[in-house]
């Protein structure tokens, strides 16, 4: 009798232990998110991570997303070979950071390609970026959110407007294709990521710089140059920053998981797509506010620009670049 009695206790607290873990919540799966740019400071990339992160949250499917900002879990460029290899799961990449090993996504920093915001819209839906779209893919990521921005110039020297303003600076451009370009104005090429680019003014490595609107506020590169060349009605610089994803990552979701994502991201876009003309006004009226001086380049000056870039950048991307000149003529029936 004291046995069974012994025993039934036995299985009550088996039973009863059962049953609270049961009970319990199942923990979530936890995405690791990263970019380059500050937190906090109302930078749209960081916004668009973090609009992705609080939608999951919403959607209650099982997936936290933790934001690491500033480069404090990768460095920008080290972010692509990262998801690839699944260590990271979403980032906000510009994409022409991994043209090394796939110079195709030079296209999506082609100087000139790109004219105004409403034609970076019209180019996500077109076969340039379907074709750009299938290399991210086969490659092991995948594009949650498109995201284009625009960009200019500064200097520490003196205003950057026609290619013979640029002669004798040193330099970053944020990808070859601008590289290409500057050195056939007569500039010295110092690359970096733009993270990097108040410290080599500072320290004097660099004389001027170009990068896109958001950056130039973010980083307060203002603190350090004279002359703002703001991107205007005759913009050269328009840069494709996606929020992407590994592609390991997203195959172990489920389909509720995906589908959540999905939406996030199309939420992180449509408030892209709202703010991003928007930069512009902002990068003006900061730059302005901080004493330094802001120009815009005329139709003919971009022309001359475009005209360096027809005999140095095109012509590499379209002869050196396998498709190429494909991905050119695609980018530039967008109309």
């Amino acid at each position: 009798m004291k046995l069974s009695t012994k025993l039934y206790s036995v299985a009550a607290v088996t039973l009863g232990a059962a049953a609270a873990l049961t009970a319990m919540p199942v923990s979530a799966l936890t995405l690791k998110a990263s970019h380059q740019w500050p937190a906090g400071k109302g930078d749209v990339r960081d916004e668009m991570v973090r609009i992705i992160a609080k939608e999951m949250k919403k959607a209650n499917v099982g997936i936290d997303v933790k934001v690491y900002a500033g480069k404090s879990l990768f460095k920008p460029k080290a972010q692509w070979n990262a998801m690839v290899k699944g260590r990271l799961d979403i980032s906000a990449f510009p994409l022409d950071y991994a043209s090394g090993q796939h110079p195709q996504f030079s296209a999506t920093l082609m100087p000139g390609l790109v004219k105004n915001h409403d034609h970076a819209m019209r180019l996500n839906s077109s076969p340039f970026m379907d074709d750009i779209k299938k290399i991210i893919n086969k490659a092991g990521v995948v594009v949650l959110s498109d995201a284009w921005l625009a960009g200019g110039f500064a200097s520490k020297k003196n205003c950057i407007l026609g290619p013979d303003t640029m002669k004798g600076q040193v330099t970053r451009a944020a990808g070859p294709a601008f590289e290409q370009m500057l050195v056939g104005a007569g500039a010295s090429i110092s690359s970096m990521s733009s993270s990097a680019i108040y410290q080599a003014m500072q320290t004097g490595v660099l004389d001027a710089a170009n990068t896109s609107s958001g950056s130039f506020v973010s980083y307060r590169i203002y603190e350090q140059v004279k002359c703002l060349t703001a991107p205007g009605a005759h913009a050269l610089w328009f840069m494709y920053e996606p929020i992407l994803m590994s592609k390991k990552s997203w195959d172990k979701l489920n389909g509720a998981q995906q589908a959540a994502l999905k939406a996030a991201g199309k939420k992180a876009e449509a408030y892209m797509t709202s703010k991003a003309k928007g930069l512009d006004d902002k990068l003006v009226e900061v730059y302005k506010k901080n004493g330094v001086k802001v120009v815009t380049m005329n139709a003919e000056q971009a022309k001359a620009w475009r005209a360096i870039a027809q005999r140095t950048s095109y012509k590499i991307f379209s002869e050196k670049v396998p498709g190429g000149k494909e991905l050119i003529k695609k980018a530039l029936a967008v109309k």
